[in-house]
């Protein structure tokens, strides 16, 4: 199926790690008296379906395009590409789509977006240059989402937390 159709093979494969990776995050963060929140779960896999599994065929493909090999100094320039465009891009679209799904508003949306957008990028830096390394350095460009989405279990159970937490005050 990865060659035949990629794409749809990349978003069904974001979105159930993006499923399991937010029933994880649920299992860990919920008291055991709470149900889960499926709307939630919903919310996440349709992110990976829709945006995410897409959005890295394509971002990968181009990575290739414009950074062909897998030598170090090719490698540290594709890690630093995702770091500063393509990591901080994704992060504003996952917070504020999320945001808009639960019903914030813009002001809302940017509230959170001040709250939340730098830890996460900060942490994101502590996480993903490792990732982002092993995949463009070892990995072919057709399997590169699927092992970056391997890789973003763990993120993910992280994402989803974050977006789950209560609408930032406006003051």
């Amino acid at each position: 199926m990865i060659k035949s159709r990629p794409v749809l093979t990349k978003s069904v494969t974001s979105s159930f790690i993006y499923i399991a990776a937010d029933l994880t995050s649920q299992t860990i963060g919920l008291p055991s008296s709470e149900p889960y929140d499926y709307i939630r779960t919903l919310r996440m896999a349709g992110y990976g379906l829709l945006i995410l599994g897409p959005t890295l065929h394509y971002w990968f493909n181009f990575m290739s395009r414009i950074l062909p090999g897998r030598d170090l100094v090719t490698t540290l320039k594709k890690m630093a590409l995702g770091q500063t465009v393509y990591g901080p891009f994704m992060t504003v679209v996952f917070f504020s789509m999320n945001a808009a799904l639960q019903g914030e508003d813009a002001t809302e949306i940017v509230a959170r977006l001040k709250r939340d957008l730098l830890p996460t990028m900060l942490n994101g830096v502590m996480y993903w240059p490792m990732c982002d390394f092993i995949t463009f350095k070892f990995v072919p460009v057709h399997l590169q989402p699927l092992v970056s989405n391997s890789f973003s279990y763990l993120w993910t159970v992280y994402m989803t937390y974050m977006a789950s937490l209560e609408k930032a005050s406006l003051a």
